[in-house]
């Protein structure tokens, strides 16, 4: 239980209530940046709110502390060509923090009962997990090539492949945890005709790749997502 309250505390703070010009103004400013130190006091707060515990002070502490490191560093050290890769040693490095952090507690204390239990509060959390932390990160994959160059004659509505992307991956996921596979399989051929357009009109291999990939990546990880949902609350 506490393991999720970090976990869904990190989900917010990171992907919810970080806006998109906060973190420009971070990779400009660095630690000049007051939307960093503004950051790290949202962590603390989301933190403290999800655990609910004075005695779990320090706990909060250290999380706020080597967020504010393990971000700093980032910052200092980011460059365009490092960018991607300094994005996901970052999240791994929070996620270690949050891991060792409740490795240290879990035996030394009573948790905490919500309204909620436990499997609605996995639940929730792997719903937001699915919605924008994976838009970033599917976002993040791609920096390694020109997206906007392959896609720049081809008009659409604004971040409508985000919020399709989604779309599909929380419906991947209900589907898997009610256990209709089919409705997946359904979906995927639905979206294959729909892009078929777009596929049998581009005139370059890498848009068609780019689609390819990003449907892939986009279904693997809701699939993973509602597999580890189920393999959990069993």
């Amino acid at each position: 239980m506490i393991l999720i309250k970090l976990l869904l505390a990190h989900l917010i703070g990171d992907f919810y209530l970080q806006p998109t010009k906060w973190v420009k103004e971070n990779e400009k400013k660095k630690l000049k940046s007051p939307k960093l130190y503004f950051h790290i006091l949202i962590h603390v707060a989301a933190t403290t709110i999800m655990l609910w515990d004075i005695s779990l002070w320090y706990i909060i502490l250290i999380i706020g502390v080597s967020h504010f490191i393990i971000d700093a560093l980032k910052l200092s050290l980011q460059k365009k060509k490092t960018k991607r890769k300094l994005f996901f040693i970052d999240q791994l490095l929070h996620i270690l923090i949050i891991f060792g952090c409740y490795l240290f507690i879990s035996n030394d204390i009573s948790e905490f009962q919500f309204n909620i239990n436990e499997n609605q509060l996995l639940l929730i959390t792997c719903l937001l997990f699915l919605t924008i932390p994976v838009s970033i990160i599917m976002k993040t994959i791609f920096l390694k090539w020109n997206i906007s160059e392959l896609t720049k004659n081809n008009e659409s509505l604004q971040d409508a492949g985000k919020y399709i992307g989604i779309l599909e991956r929380v419906l991947v996921f209900i589907f898997i945890v009610s256990e209709h596979w089919e409705a997946v399989g359904f979906l995927i051929t639905a979206k294959s005709v729909f892009r078929f357009g777009d596929l049998k009109e581009s005139k370059t291999r890498q848009l068609t790749e780019y689609i390819l990939i990003g449907t892939l990546i986009s279904f693997g990880i809701a699939i993973v997502t509602g597999i580890i949902y189920t393999v959990l609350i069993s």
